[in-house]
């Protein structure tokens, strides 16, 4: 049987390939998608799409509220930030940083490994056409792995040692898309939008929007999804 492997899914491009990648290498997959009250809704049934297409064999998805906290734009009542020139974007932690985020997906991604008996984590943070999040950064990610392995039983009784997989972590926008066609993935079932209208179509101007169109752009490549702008 292949091993198993825990993807962190969020219907979005990232993770999309990201996916794709631990299928090329052998993993069976067990996706796992977060409804955290993020505004971007949307993503929830692109991530839903994506596991049917991508032959996932189990995807949960794990409900909270974030809203309880607020604090970014993504969970409360601020505004999203539209037309970040594209040299500005990761200057600073932007208002639709959510506290805390990364840190606790992969919490709940961890104990769901722990209990499938997996020791593969993967998640699709980006150190270089990213938004500037703190929890995206190969500093957090190693922390994070240390930490899951002094904090659970498999780890402490030696069954086997976790590893956090950030196969993105290094490349540019423009090269995950290309190794995402490489892999097969349909980019039009992906969402990126931090904000989209009603009916789901992405706004064009975030600054998800803006790497994401920019990378197509670079890669030479049309992007299949439509924006209002």
């Amino acid at each position: 049987m292949p091993p198993k492997a825990v993807i962190l899914s969020s219907g979005g491009l990232d993770s999309t390939t990201v996916l794709a990648m631990a299928r090329e290498r052998g993993f069976a997959l067990y996706s796992i998608t977060f409804d955290y009250g993020q505004r971007h809704r949307f993503e929830l049934g692109a991530a839903e799409r994506i596991a049917g297409a991508m032959g996932v064999e189990c995807r949960v998805l794990v409900k909270f509220d974030l809203r309880s906290f607020g604090g970014s734009a993504l969970t409360d009542r601020i505004d999203v930030p539209k037309d970040t020139p594209h040299e500005r974007i990761g200057e600073q932690i932007p208002i639709t940083y959510v506290p805390a985020r990364n840190t606790v997906f992969l919490s709940l991604a961890l104990g769901w490994a722990e209990t499938l008996g997996a020791y593969d984590i993967f998640i699709g943070v980006n150190a270089l056409d990213y938004s500037g999040y703190p929890d995206c950064r190969p500093e957090f990610i190693e922390a994070f792995e240390r930490t899951a392995n002094l904090a659970t039983r498999a780890g402490v009784e030696g069954r086997g040692r976790f590893r956090v997989h950030t196969p993105l972590i290094r490349m540019t926008k423009s090269e995950i898309i290309r190794e995402g066609t490489r892999l097969g993935v349909d980019f039009g079932l992906t969402h990126s939008c931090y904000d989209p209208s009603a009916d789901g179509v992405a706004c064009g101007r975030c600054d998800a929007c803006l790497l994401r169109r920019r990378g197509f752009e670079q890669a030479g490549l049309p992007d299949p999804i439509a924006y209002q702008a």
